[in-house]
């Protein structure tokens, strides 16, 4: 449940800010390292569902468009949300299963 929340919650406020502010709580709060594991994968996978989700896809995007190349938001969720929550579930149960 960790995992995925996170994963919503880095596609609302970039995955800079909810790693920071979720690292932070993690240190604080000395949780299981199975739930750790869950945040790193929720951090990692999660951004890449939108293009809001991550700095690095905006920069990415920024620099196809000087290439003459254009992939729109809505492209880009729709191949998000194919590829994203599978890879984010897949991750989170070999996380508990070998953690």
């Amino acid at each position: 449940m960790t995992g995925a929340a996170l994963a919503v919650g880095c596609n609302l406020v970039n995955n800079l800010p909810a790693g920071l502010v979720a690292g932070r709580v993690v240190e604080i709060a000395k949780v299981p390292e199975h739930v750790r594991a869950a945040v790193l994968i929720g951090v990692d996978l999660g951004p890449n569902l939108s293009v809001t989700g991550s700095l690095a896809t905006i920069l990415w995007l920024t620099a196809l468009r000087r290439h003459g190349q254009t992939v729109i938001a809505r492209t880009f969720l729709k191949l998000g949300l194919l590829v994203m929550p599978p890879a984010l579930v897949l991750a989170l149960a070999a996380a508990f299963a070998f953690g």
